[in-house]
């Protein structure tokens, strides 16, 4: 049985019954004065969106004063689009630590972040050291030049062939000179184990962004985490748990001075028609596209 600590201040209380309306559980009931209380606490998932919603600040769960959360104010939705159009695949860094402030705010916001069921299991790997870093890159790099000259792994020939002048020569294709990166995990049982992953670092890059550094999602160290075990180990990544992707950033070395103009997206409204019978085969090509992945 959870512990939710739930109090009402009754001289704050407005009797709106929205801490009840919005509970996806079911958990609030009203006592013959009309104040909330608990009546199903097992049906809990902890969202905290009685504290949240409550107009007044008369609720308090799991010890949480309402006090202490931030107001909430509305925000500029161009600015907010200006910052999603702005966003760019960051691949030239300087070659220096990130401020301890900036650092700091990026972990802090990793809190608010949104999961699947209200799981709230992710685990984030940083390194927020360059010269942590360069010690990671220079393994990674001579493992893919060994497994592509000497030992000839076959996964990684498949993967990083293509590249493997580059590689010889030095050149750092997975990480780009990066002077960061963070690994999100989860998990293994999580219900939404690899959407929760990729919601975490759509928040963190835009966040990133807005403080003015540069992020790239690393499609070849997410390929280096499963190839290679020992850099799990090395990032600290819990027994029961994947690396779902990686993301590289750092300050940037070069700015961009405007947005892209991207081709449209297709983009349909469904309207009210009733539903066709589908025939089989329609059905067979639907299951396949829609369990491909």
């Amino acid at each position: 049985m959870k512990n939710l600590n739930f109090n009402v201040d009754k001289e704050k209380c407005i009797h709106c019954g929205l801490c009840e309306k919005d509970c996806i559980g079911h958990v609030f009931g009203f006592d013959k004065d009309g104040f909330p209380v608990v009546k199903n606490e097992n049906a809990c998932i902890s969202c905290q969106h009685c504290l949240s919603i409550c107009p007044t600040g008369a609720i308090s769960v799991f010890d949480k004063n309402p006090d202490e959360s931030d107001k909430i104010y509305s925000q500029n939705p161009d600015m907010i689009l200006n910052l999603i159009k702005s966003r760019r695949s960051q691949r030239l860094y300087k070659n220096e630590n990130v401020s301890e402030e900036k650092i700091q705010k990026l972990k802090e916001m990793l809190k608010w972040i949104p999961t699947g069921c209200n799981y709230h299991k992710l685990h984030f790997s940083f390194i927020d050291d360059l010269e942590v870093m360069n010690e990671f890159r220079e393994h990674v790099n001579n493992k893919i030049v060994s497994a592509l000259t000497e030992k000839h792994v076959k996964a990684v020939v498949e993967k990083f062939s293509p590249f493997a002048n580059a590689f010889i020569n030095g050149e750092d294709i997975v990480f780009r000179g990066a002077p960061h990166l963070l690994v999100v995990a989860n998990p293994v049982k999580a219900p939404c184990a690899k959407e929760d992953v990729i919601i975490a670092l759509s928040y963190f890059e835009l966040y990133a962004n807005s403080l003015g550094l540069g992020t790239c999602w690393c499609g070849f160290g997410e390929i280096a985490m499963k190839l290679f075990p020992e850099l799990s180990e090395y990032l600290e990544i819990p027994e029961g748990y994947q690396a779902g992707y990686v993301m590289l950033f750092g300050e940037k070395d070069v700015n961009y001075t405007r947005t892209t103009q991207p081709s449209e997206v297709s983009i349909v409204s469904a309207k009210k028609k009733g539903f066709e019978k589908v025939s089989f085969l329609q059905k067979a090509k639907r299951y396949f596209w829609n369990s491909i992945r």
